[in-house]
């Protein structure tokens, strides 16, 4: 008997359907299979089930071919359990999965044999399929499903398999389509779940066997398989609440099991299943957003967000809030509303309010998501701007603060030169227009945009750094006339009575508005002319005013009388600021251009300087003065006005910091801020540089620097410098417009006013919820990923203890006990940290108090330490103490010896074992490396610092102050003496004969006034 058993053959193939109410196609399907022209075969359905006619069909076909087994399921399992079964009850050497309602190709089984046979090693092929649309899909759809499904990627393992389906998606996920040999499929089915799955099992099964498979092949020029897209599908029918919910917990069931099954398994495997996820959830969301009733939508995603994850939904959300937005930008229709939109968009941001924006999916998506919004806001809000009867255009080539309002209307010069263009402004180049002429035309190219495209009853035009004076009250002036301010905020607004209201009333007063004439003899001589002044521009030419003078009077004759009396004057209205009734402005933009038009044809202006080849705009400014002055000696009768001047230094935009640039960087991202002034960026850069140089590159690092006056070519330097390191991106963000509301002040020499910006993190990063900030004097040995992956739970930061503080605390006088009792109000003052290391958990401090509110109580000039005292008084019990190593502190001025070691005995201790394992050293106190050669730890600083583009630079501040105030460096004729101290770190840094030798030696005779 086992001799028999051992003499029958097996099978070539087992053919797997697992079938659930699909009578309507399983007879062709079945057909398909038992009419092969290779007959070695055995074919197994299950019925999962079912409660139609499937039974039924079956038994007629086991009564007529042995080769038909079938599993009979009194209750449907899903089919991932139906194929799970049939592999289990399969016998050949190698497995097909068939879909109920799909086909085999005549001669597949054939055709896939032969292929077997000339590759025997292979255990995964991947055979074509011919698509058939069944569900009145688009030619394009079709095309694009029939191309993945036949794609043949470079694949040789297991690792090419994962990459292609799960983390490029070139081919598909699906296990149909597919020769499995029965060795992998019983090996992959034996490991995976016996549970009931739903939609997503092909995409948990198809990483199982592809993690698994030794020897893959594609070979999709052997269409074996027939596809019907579309047959008993349903996707486009709409969804309940209740039935989409159940789609999510299918798909979250799908990616949970790919990720355990991953678990411990090679990376690629964990990619591919990470992946799979984000897959799963695009998928999900899809369907939400098509098949889900608006009304439904934020319920059902509300609800998925409790099991699927608040930061999966919200990054779902952004994408397609970023997809429709994109839409109804570039066609002007979506199915939702950009109300709509702005809805969606508020919910995703609550979804992570407690977790921050800790992936890169999820601030590409959101950083997309806003800037489309603001795009359509923008162009909304611009549209509606054109109703206005008051219109006074701001010209601008740069992002800048712009005043609430609707009068005040942002204008984009030389938009025709540029690429890009801002979406919150008006753009010269649209319409009839002159933008490409900007270079030459300055301002007046917003001038002929707003003749030939606008019609208000009154039209006007300012700078973007200067408006008219609206105020009834007169401004102090500088010697040119004008009133300076900083910012273009709310409060100049007011100052200025730049509110809508206020200018609508005063212009419906006046036909002509004008600045104030100004005398020019104050600031050019007692006898300087208009002419004069031109003439004294360096980079003009006075004859060019002649010359658009002399074809003024060729055009027009009767302003010859006027344009003598102007250049003969001495007083004129400048900027190039008016506002007009639309018909005088009509009239003098008439008059203007055709004069401006002759000038630039007849003058060679090839080998002008940039400023030089401003000259159109600097004559339009004359010649506006001379229409002028012609229409009130004629007697025009325009009611006109003149009005101050004021001039914004600062109008660069002062808004919330963006989100970062990512590139596609799937790395995770460690925030890291720095508070620094122009002169402290020698010190900014080395502490960076030490920190990066040090850093984990598994991660990605955005470093924010918070200034107020750093300029651009530093800015331009450090960002060219840390361009050596790609997984960095460095920022800078002007604090200006948020400070200066405040006193504040330091009472420590050695801390500076931008101590206080760690303030302002919570507001300006509102898109993280953990955040480190780092003091500019440090040196950072130790990785700082390790550092941030500090759990805080709901304590407001990280710290280590102020060592320093501690000491005077024991001291006998009590002094700072009762400092920290009295003014801090501390309950534990030895629970004191120090400030210049801090792991700031920003969620938690948002909800503390808002940063106008931390602002307020920096303000108190009681404090010693200002910020760090102000963080003590308000963070005490809610801290996570940090290992010392984070913020080792050096012995300046000996203070390890006169105050540390006061210090609390364990403190004392650990502070010192620290030393030793230094992960950040603080400069912190008055001994700095750039200023004391003998600085504690001061080798390690320029170990770093040597290697900065700003090294010369924190050399000769060396040279400037010293070694010590007792210590000559310059006593010979030589830079630096043979006998100096200096040498031990001159030396090492800058050898005999080097570049950098040279430059220490220019900057050391400098010192002495030798030249």
């Amino acid at each position: 008997m086992n001799d028999y058993l051992g003499a029958i053959a097996l099978p070539r193939f087992s053919i797997c359907v697992s079938s659930f109410n699909d009578a309507d196609f399983l007879t062709p399907c079945i057909t398909s299979v038992i009419s092969q022209s290779f007959s070695d075969f055995e074919l197994i359905v299950v019925d999962d089930g079912s409660t139609d006619e499937t039974s039924s069909i079956l038994d007629k076909y086991v009564e007529k071919d042995c080769r038909i087994k079938t599993i009979i399921k009194k209750q449907n399992e899903g089919v991932h359990l139906g194929r799970k079964d049939a592999i289990n009850l399969s016998t050949g050497d190698f497995v097909i999965f068939l879909d109920a309602d799909d086909e085999l190709k005549e001669d597949a089984l054939r055709s896939l044999d032969s292929y077997i046979c000339e590759f025997p090693e292979c255990d995964y092929l991947h055979f074509g399929m011919d698509v058939i649309n069944k569900g009145d899909f688009d030619e394009t759809t079709v095309l694009n499903f029939n191309k993945q499904a036949n794609f043949d990627p470079v694949c040789n393992s297991s690792d090419d398999l994962l990459s292609s389906s799960f983390i490029t998606f070139e081919s598909d996920w699906r296990v149909i389509q597919r020769c499995f040999s029965s060795r992998l499929a019983k090996r992959a089915f034996a490991s995976m779940t016996s549970e009931k799955m739903g939609r997503g099992q092909d995409a948990y099964e198809c990483l199982v066997l592809s993690s698994m498979a030794e020897n893959p092949k594609f070979c999709n020029s052997l269409k074996c398989y027939r596809y019907y897209l579309g047959r008993g599908i349903t996707n486009s029918s709409s969804l309940s609440t209740e039935s989409w919910l159940k789609e999510a917990t299918a798909y979250r069931d799908c990616w949970e099991l790919a990720c355990e099954f991953a678990m411990n398994k090679a990376p690629i495997v964990g990619r591919a299943a990470a992946s799979l996820k984000l897959k799963l959830l695009e998928s999900l969301y899809n369907d939400w957003f098509v098949r889900v009733g608006f009304e439904e939508k934020l319920i059902a995603a509300r609800r998925a967000a409790s099991f699927c994850g608040g930061i999966e939904t919200a990054t779902q959300l952004f994408r397609i809030i970023r997809d429709e937005a994109y839409r109804l930008w570039d066609s002007g229709s979506s199915t939702i509303t950009l109300e709509e939109l702005a809805e969606w968009y508020r919910e995703a941001m609550g979804f992570v309010a407690e977790s921050g924006f800790t992936s890169r999916d999820l601030i590409e998506y959101a950083s997309a998501a806003k800037n489309h919004l603001c795009n359509l806001t923008d162009r909304a809000k611009l549209t509606s701007l054109k109703k206005e009867d008051v219109r006074i255009f701001v010209s601008t080539h740069k992002r800048v603060d712009t005043f609430s309002g609707r009068v005040f209307q942002p204008v984009e010069v030389g938009c025709a030169l540029r690429s890009s263009h801002f979406g919150w402004a008006f753009h010269d180049d649209d319409g009839v227009n002159i933008s490409s002429l900007n270079a030459m035309y300055c301002e007046l190219t917003t001038q002929y945009w707003a003749w030939k495209n606008t019609d208000s009853d009154y039209v006007g035009f300012c700078h973007y750094r200067r408006y008219f004076d609206f105020s009834p009250s007169r401004h102090e002036e500088n010697q040119f006339g004008e009133v300076l301010d900083r910012y273009i905020d709310s409060s100049s607004q007011m100052e200025y009575c730049l509110d809508d209201d206020s200018v609508r009333d005063y212009v419906k007063q006046y036909d002509v508005i004008t600045t104030e004439r100004k005398d020019i003899r104050p600031y050019c001589g007692s006898s300087a002319t208009i002419r004069k002044q031109y003439d004294l521009a360096d980079k003009l030419f006075v004859e060019d005013l002649d010359k658009v003078v002399s074809i003024l009077v060729k055009q027009h004759p009767e302003y010859l009388q006027d344009a003598q009396a102007f250049l003969k004057g001495h007083t004129a209205r400048f900027c190039n600021m008016f506002i007009m009734k639309r018909a005088i402005f009509n009239a003098y933009c008439e008059w203007l251009f055709p004069i401006l038009e002759e000038f630039v044809n007849t003058t060679d202006m090839s080998k002008y300087s940039k400023e030089g080849l401003r000259t159109p705009g600097h004559l339009a400014e004359r010649l506006l003065n001379i229409y002028l002055l012609h229409h009130e000696r004629v007697g025009e009768g325009w009611k006109t006005a003149e009005l101050q001047c004021v001039h914004f230094t600062e109008p660069d935009y002062h808004g919330e910091l963006g989100l970062p640039r990512l590139s596609g960087d799937p790395r995770p991202i460690i925030p890291v801020v720095f508070a620094s002034d122009n002169n402290y960026v020698p010190m900014l850069t080395t502490t960076i540089y030490s920190m990066l140089a040090n850093a984990s590159t598994d991660y990605r690092y955005d470093i924010v620097v918070l200034h107020r006056d750093i300029n651009g070519e530093n800015q331009a330097r450090m960002k060219s410098f840390f361009r050596a390191f790609p997984h960095a991106d460095l920022r800078f963000c002007s604090v200006s417009a948020i400070i200066d509301q405040y006193e504040l002040t330091t009472n420590n020499p050695h801390i500076s006013v931008e101590t206080y910006y760690r303030f302002l993190i919570q507001k300006l990063l509102p898109y993280y919820n953990k955040v480190l900030y780092l003091d500019s004097d440090l040196i950072v040995k130790g990785d700082i990923s390790e550092l941030y992956e500090t759990e805080l739970g709901t304590n407001l930061l990280g710290a280590t203890r102020d060592i320093d503080f501690l000491g005077n605390l024991n001291m006998k006088n009590g002094d700072r006990l009762k400092y920290a009792k009295e003014v801090l109000g501390m309950n534990d003052p030895y629970d004191y940290f120090q400030a210049g290391v801090l792991l700031l958990n920003t969620y938690e401090m948002r909800n503390l108090y808002t940063i106008e509110e931390w602002l307020e109580f920096a303000s108190d000039d009681r404090f010693i330490y200002n910020d760090q005292d102000v963080l003590n008084a308000h963070c005490e019990g809610r801290v996570t103490w940090l290992d010392y190593d984070w913020n080792v502190m050096i012995d300046c001025g000996n203070r390890i010896a006169n105050v540390f070691s006061f210090a609390p005995h364990e403190v004392f201790d650990a502070f010192n074992d620290s030393r030793g394992h230094e992960r950040i050293v603080h400069y912190a106190g008055f001994e700095k490396p750039w200023k004391f050669a003998y600085c504690d730890r001061s080798q390690l600083y320029w170990k770093y610092a040597r290697e900065t583009p700003f090294y010369e630079k924190l050399l000769a501040l060396l040279m400037g102050s010293g070694a010590s105030v007792d210590t000559p460096l310059l006593m010979h004729e030589k830079a630096i003496s043979e006998t100096s101290p200096l040498r031990k770190i001159v030396d090492p840094l800058c050898p005999v004969g080097s570049a950098r030798r040279e430059v220490l030696k220019s900057i050391g005779r400098a010192v002495q006034g030798k030249k």
